[in-house]
């Protein structure tokens, strides 16, 4: 009788699912390990969290400043991980042929986008939890009924920055990527309704934040955790951009320069 030595055999493939976590797994901790990319998702917003709560320079609306600031900085947060962070990366994996491999991998493109989109949420669950924790060091005071809506209003937003992110890392050279998506931080957190509501800002700008994705995740959040209410409007408009950028980066995005 012939005996088979169990430390030789297989265990056979992994599953679909375990494929795309472990790849996830991958991102994120690239992700998180990146100086460049952990400076924009966690150091400068929690920079402009501490100073928001003590520039009184800058009017954020009625209210303790820091229970309307935080909001708005973790809408930043998302911006910062899943569109400026998630398109740099997408760009240069691009470049340099890393996506066309692991496309004909057996994670394959839908595995690949999948466990970008996990890695992102992963990314951005750290980041809630320090932004939260440093809120509360500042003396935050959430509205905890408001917590469900703040979870959907995050979702929505994931969903729609990544798209946003996809579409750009898959259609620009990564140069211009580089270039582009850190410029549209910069005017998001200026001018986009993020850390400062859009009825603080002058009023030409209304009739244009009404239909930015950024102002419409920053109003969700303070609505959700300042006045424990969901924002119907908002999440429409979250969900618009999310649809319109996914079905664009399906058509348009390139796995290779």
């Amino acid at each position: 009788m012939t005996t088979v030595d169990p430390a030789v055999t297989s265990t056979g493939p992994a599953s679909a699912a375990a494929r795309v976590l472990a790849q996830a797994r991958f991102e994120a901790t690239t992700l998180l390990r990146n100086g460049e990319q952990l400076l924009v998702a966690v150091l400068l917003p929690a920079a402009v969290l501490v100073a928001l709560v003590h520039a009184e320079s800058i009017s954020l609306g009625d209210g303790r400043r820091v229970d309307l600031a935080v909001p708005g900085v973790l809408a930043l947060c998302v911006i910062s991980s899943a569109f400026t962070g998630q398109a740099i990366s997408t760009g240069f994996d691009r470049r340099y042929g890393v996506l066309r491999l692991l496309g004909v991998t057996p994670l394959g493109r839908t595995g690949l986008v999948l466990a970008k989109a996990v890695a992102v949420l992963a990314v951005i669950a750290v980041q809630v939890a320090l932004i939260g924790a440093l809120g509360g060091t500042l003396g935050w005071e959430p509205m905890l009924r408001g917590i469900p809506a703040a979870v959907v209003a995050l979702a929505l937003g994931t969903w729609a920055f990544t798209a946003l992110a996809l579409l750009l890392g898959g259609t620009l050279r990564a140069e211009g990527v580089l270039a582009v998506a850190n410029l549209v931080w910069v005017a998001l957190l200026g001018l986009g309704g993020v850390v400062v509501a859009g009825t603080e800002l002058p009023d030409g700008f209304a009739a244009v934040l009404r239909v930015l994705p950024s102002a419409a995740l920053g109003d969700s959040l303070r609505a959700a955790l300042v006045d424990g209410q969901a924002a119907p409007g908002a999440w429409l408009v979250l969900t618009g951009w999310a649809l319109v950028a996914t079905l664009a980066a399906r058509r348009f995005f390139r796995w290779s320069d």
